[in-house]
């Protein structure tokens, strides 16, 4: 219930900001001017940004399955998995969380936890990271992965994502209506948006999306920071998480569909638009923490 009520509390914060914002800078009255409703430019706008950020969020645990072929382990088959279970069981016990569901998946290298909320969520690991992982690193990656799911990392990401969304939307048709009007200036007998407005709509979109994608992808990686931490916390030491990265990072991790690659493990580009710090930037905060 906080999490909707954050949700919620999120959305009116930002169409207030923009409501502010536009009425301030005379948008407002601009975009009446030229033919537009301003109020359901910003209704439709975060519907759409924080709507479908919702949705993703719902259907991420479903989706998971589908795009990883994650089969979840509802009674072990052996012994390995019934280790994987209890481990899942004892992290989740110790940071105070309902049982997530576990699952394995055909991979290389990589794990990731997603869900709707706390009591909704999904620790998924590859066959690869199985197989070239000891039992205590693999530990410390259900560790990383139930310290996502502690501080709601999923959550959180989408009402930054929604947050984003909402001005990539709201800012891309204002945009694209100063153009438009600048191109039809001298058309007097014109009315509503031209082509031009849906061009420059289309061609803002996505570079305020590019701009928005790298605002996300920095919040990826400090929640990446804290997953560690919260993984180290859980296994009162820093050794078996950074032993886990060292082996992570002489191998090349395995790539996961692109909706889920900020929930990994590891991966992702480097720079700016990675959802992953560089791994010897997270085994240098965790000895840091020492």
């Amino acid at each position: 219930m906080k999490r909707i009520v954050l949700f919620l509390l999120t959305n009116l914060a930002v169409m207030l900001v923009l409501s502010f914002s536009a009425r301030i800078l005379g948008v407002d009255r601009f975009l009446t001017a030229n033919g537009m409703n301003f109020g359901m430019l910003l209704g439709f706008s975060a519907l759409i940004g924080f709507g479908g950020a919702f949705i993703s969020l719902l259907m991420s645990k479903s989706m998971a399955k589908w795009s990883t072929g994650a089969q979840v382990i509802s009674s072990p088959r052996n012994a390995d998995e019934a280790w994987l279970v209890d481990t899942v069981r004892q992290l989740s016990s110790r940071a105070g969380l309902p049982m997530p569901e576990v699952a394995i998946y055909e991979g290389a290298p990589n794990a990731f936890a997603t869900g709707a909320s706390k009591s909704n969520s999904l620790v998924a690991v590859s066959t690869g990271l199985l197989a070239s992982m000891r039992r205590r690193e693999v530990e410390a990656v259900l560790a990383h992965e139930v310290a996502h799911i502690a501080n709601g990392d999923m959550v959180t990401l989408t009402l930054i994502q929604g947050v984003v969304n909402t001005f990539v939307v709201f800012l891309s048709r204002v945009a694209g209506y100063l153009v438009d009007s600048f191109l039809r200036k001298s058309d007097e007998e014109s009315s509503g948006p031209g082509i031009g407005y849906y061009i420059a709509s289309f061609v803002f979109e996505i570079l305020f999306g590019i701009l928005a994608s790298i605002i996300v992808m920095y919040f990826s990686r400090q929640r990446e920071y804290r997953a560690d931490a919260g993984a180290a916390q859980l296994l009162g030491s820093t050794a078996p998480m950074i032993d886990a990265l060292q082996v992570l990072g002489g191998r090349q991790p395995g790539e996961l569909p692109k909706t889920m690659a900020a929930s990994g493990i590891s991966g992702g580009m480097a720079g700016l638009f990675s959802s992953h710090p560089p791994i010897e930037t997270r085994i240098a905060a965790l000895q840091a923490i020492r």
